[in-house]
């Protein structure tokens, strides 16, 4: 299992009328938490698609427990589990800094397709460095 917490702090562009971080928002941060794991593993989404390969999401789910606010510091956790096939899944928990309450959770499925998004199975590249 591979895993990272990656800190992020709401900001007024974050929120909605009600001072609440805004519905897909929370998709964003899932994406800059992906993009910080994978960086963490040395495989930078530019060295990826250097590669020729691309990380198209096919399925994104999240469930909303409660709402972030404006100025909130939060931790968001994302995980890979499963050695991927066709598909790289991304687990995430959004939790308050403070107090370690859970927020959102959900995750990710990426398809794996070269530059003319024609499907492939997991590359080599990426296998590599999860060495789960």
């Amino acid at each position: 299992m591979i895993s990272f917490d990656h800190r992020i702090k709401v900001y007024y562009r974050d929120v909605d009328q009600m001072g609440i971080v805004y519905n897909t928002r929370y998709l964003e941060y899932f994406e800059e938490s992906r993009t910080e794991l994978l960086k963490s593993i040395g495989l930078s989404v530019t060295k990826i698609e250097e590669a020729g390969i691309r990380l198209p999401v096919v399925t994104s789910y999240c469930k909303y427990y409660n709402g972030a606010n404006f100025e909130q510091e939060l931790i968001v956790n994302s995980t890979i589990k499963t050695i991927p096939k066709a598909k790289l899944i991304v687990d995430y928990k959004i939790n308050c800094a403070d107090n370690l309450s859970l927020l959102v959770d959900g995750y990710t499925e990426h398809a794996f397709v070269n530059s003319k998004n024609k499907p492939l199975k997991a590359p080599k590249l990426i296998l590599e460095k999860l060495n789960l």
